[in-house]
C-alpha cells in the first residue's frame, strides 16, 4: 500500500526499504543502537514495514510484527531529526493503524519517552506486560 501527503510518501513495500538508512536511523536511538545491520535486515524481512520518503530519500521508518488476526507489536518508529516536529511520526502511526493486515488487532509497544504520542492513538500503560532481555545480537 502507499499513502501520499504533499511531497511525502509512505509505502509498505519491503523491497523499497533503504537498509543503510534504516540502520543509521536506528543506530541513533536508545533502543536500536546495538543492532548490527544483519539484524536490521532480518527484522525488516519479518515485519510489515512503513518506509517514509521525501522525494526519493528515505527519511523515516516504522514496522509492525503481527499475526494479522489478534496481535501486533509496533516498533521502531523513527524520523530523521531535521524532519521531526512536523507530524510525520504521527502519520506513520496513522498509516500503520489502518493497514488491513493490522487493523482490528490488539497493538502493543514499548517506549521510554513517547507515551504522549502513542496515547493519542489509544495506547495506555499496562503493568501486566512482561518481556525478556536481549542477551545476544
Amino acid at each position: 500500500m502507499e499513502w501520499r501527503k504533499d511531497d511525502y510518501l509512505i509505502t509498505d513495500d519491503r523491497s523499497k526499504v533503504q537498509l543503510d538508512v534504516v540502520h543509521r536511523l536506528l543506530a541513533a536511538t536508545y533502543w536500536g543502537g546495538r543492532r548490527p545491520k544483519e539484524i536490521v535486515d532480518r527484522m525488516v524481512s519479518g515485519s510489515i514495514c512503513f518506509s517514509l520518503y521525501h522525494g526519493s530519500t528515505q527519511i523515516g521508518f516504522g514496522r509492525a510484527v503481527t499475526d494479522s488476526a489478534t496481535f501486533t507489536w509496533v516498533a521502531d518508529i523513527v524520523v530523521e531529526p531535521e524532519f521531526r516536529g512536523s507530524g510525520l511520526g504521527k502519520w506513520i502511526m496513522e498509516c500503520l493503524l489502518v493497514h488491513p493486515a493490522i487493523k482490528g488487532t490488539q497493538m502493543v509497544l514499548q517506549t521510554r519517552d513517547a507515551q504522549g504520542l502513542y496515547e493519542q492513538f489509544g495506547f495506555s500503560g499496562n503493568s501486566a506486560l512482561m518481556s525478556t532481555k536481549v542477551t545476544d545480537l
